[in-house]
């Protein structure tokens, strides 16, 4: 599935009723959070440190493509994807399946641009209401990300033939 399900496939029509509840869905929890905080007396602080910042922005980043892209968390999108083999490529790919607002989950649990929207703003609620607990969860997404540009520097090592560098990643 691509990163940018801006144009649905030739013939099928956006579900634009579904996505006016999914955008009215948003901003009622946002609404209703904003409603509790005020209401509970939280003091809110003036904005996220630059720390914070940085770390939500990772950790979302990786929690966004960790649940629509990996298999492991097919489970989640089954119900609102298919999968189809990519053409000559021996690749399979997920696209949004069904209509209404069926299609509009599938579009965004497949979309990691989308989802993140949704992660930074739980992050970000983390980080008033548990500040602990969500730099802890997002250090951990951070972390996995991390790794895994590790993990690409060492395929790209390997593959240009550096020996001595190769080694040393052995």
């Amino acid at each position: 599935m691509s990163d940018q399900p801006d144009s649905p496939p030739s013939g099928v029509d956006r579900p634009l009723g579904a996505y006016a509840v999914l955008m009215g869905a948003f901003l009622a929890l946002v609404g209703g959070f904003a409603a509790w905080v005020r209401n509970s007396g939280r003091e809110l602080p003036d904005g996220p440190s630059p720390s914070d910042l940085a770390l939500v922005t990772v950790a979302a980043h990786k929690a966004s493509r960790l649940l629509s892209k990996e298999r492991v968390t097919s489970p989640v999108r089954a119900p609102f994807t298919e999968v189809e083999p990519v053409a000559g490529t021996g690749k399979l790919e997920e696209t949004a399946t069904g209509d209404g607002l069926r299609r509009a989950l599938g579009e965004l649990v497949g979309c990691p641009r989308c989802l993140s929207l949704w992660l930074v703003t739980a992050f970000m609620a983390g980080l008033i209401v548990a500040p602990r607990t969500t730099r802890w969860t997002a250090s951990g997404f951070a972390a996995v990300f991390g790794s895994d540009l590790l993990q690409v520097v060492n395929r790209r090592i390997r593959e240009s033939g550096d020996r001595a560098t190769a080694e040393m990643l052995a």
